[in-house]
């Protein structure tokens, strides 16, 4: 069914169709901030949001774009020499500065030897128009995915996480950016406070309706010097986090509703031990995934095999 004969179709298999040799993200801090930080839109940011438990160690802010590549590739080369390299800027907000200093900056890493692509994170409510512009003409000559935090489809949810945009906001940036022909990926946490597990499961349902390349989810996580984390420690009983075996069954159960074209690229995430509250699995995220697998097997099921087109 899907190629690589997994129950679900993988993101390494479109990246395959995509590139004749093997590619690796190189994640990048390009020391961007956040509407809802700067007083744009609000302070404190997302609740659950703490970018330490994201970046990964070679990417520093106060080294330059050019350094954090240079170092990524480093660390990665050594094993796979003939790799090639997207240039993925990851922390924050990507997309929310000046459009002159964004477009130096992704031609910057564009620039750097054996980078063959961009991927942008980003809030669907910091994309200009000029700068979408921007990306439609750069996909024409290189790689180039948009990934959008979506987080959750319920508006009362991104109200209680202080999101500050809607998910229809979510909904009209994903279709404009996937009508301009540009990859587009969504961000999604699945447990986040006071949502149901039907409700979980309605956002398959509705990301499924659309245009979407990709999806990455992975379970909520409390982390330290985060708001939520105060919350947790005032009243744990507000929330609901998975132990392991729930969260398997439910990113099965999620997978069974979801678009079978949209490709996964992630069910879980992994936070510093050191920056970790809850839930400690203490495994790797390789390890979730397999047992992941292990369960849809043993479910004798697969990703889209409950979607319903509408």
């Amino acid at each position: 069914m899907f190629s690589t004969k997994k129950p679900y179709r993988d993101f390494s298999e479109y990246l395959s169709s995509r590139f004749p040799y093997k590619v690796q993200k190189i994640s990048i801090n390009a020391g961007f901030t956040c509407p809802n930080r700067d007083g744009s839109k609000g302070y404190g940011g997302c609740t659950y949001c703490n970018n330490q438990s994201f970046s990964p160690g070679y990417g520093k802010q106060t080294k330059s774009i050019s350094l954090q590549l240079e170092d990524g590739i480093n660390f990665f080369s050594y094993k796979y020499p003939d790799m090639k390299y997207l240039a993925y800027f990851q922390s924050y907000t990507n997309t929310y500065d000046p459009i002159d200093s964004l477009i130096d900056k992704y031609e910057e890493a564009l620039s750097y030897p054996n980078v063959v692509g961009l991927i942008v994170g980003t809030r669907p409510d910091c994309m200009p128009e000029k700068l979408l512009d921007y990306f439609e003409a750069l996909s024409k000559k290189t790689f180039v995915m948009v990934e959008y935090g979506v987080e959750s489809t319920l508006n009362k949810t991104l109200d209680r996480v202080n999101r500050l945009h809607t998910y229809e906001e979510s909904e009209n940036m994903i279709k404009m950016t996937a009508d301009k022909g540009i990859a587009v990926g969504a961000h999604m946490i699945l447990g986040l406070p006071g949502e149901t597990k039907d409700e979980i499961l309605s956002h398959a349902e509705k990301l499924s309706e659309l245009p979407l390349t990709s999806l990455k989810l992975h379970q909520l996580q409390i982390i330290k010097g985060t708001v939520m984390s105060r919350e947790y420690r005032v009243d744990p009983s507000a929330f609901s986090l998975f132990e392991l075996d729930d969260y398997i069954n439910m990113c099965v159960s999620f997978s069974e509703k979801l678009n079978p074209d949209i490709y996964i690229e992630r069910f879980t995430s992994q936070s510093p031990e050191k920056l970790l509250i809850a839930p400690e699995w203490g495994l790797k995220n390789y390890v979730v995934r397999d047992m992941i697998i292990k369960r849809f097997n043993e479910r004798e099921t697969w990703q889209g095999q409950k979607y319903k087109t509408k």
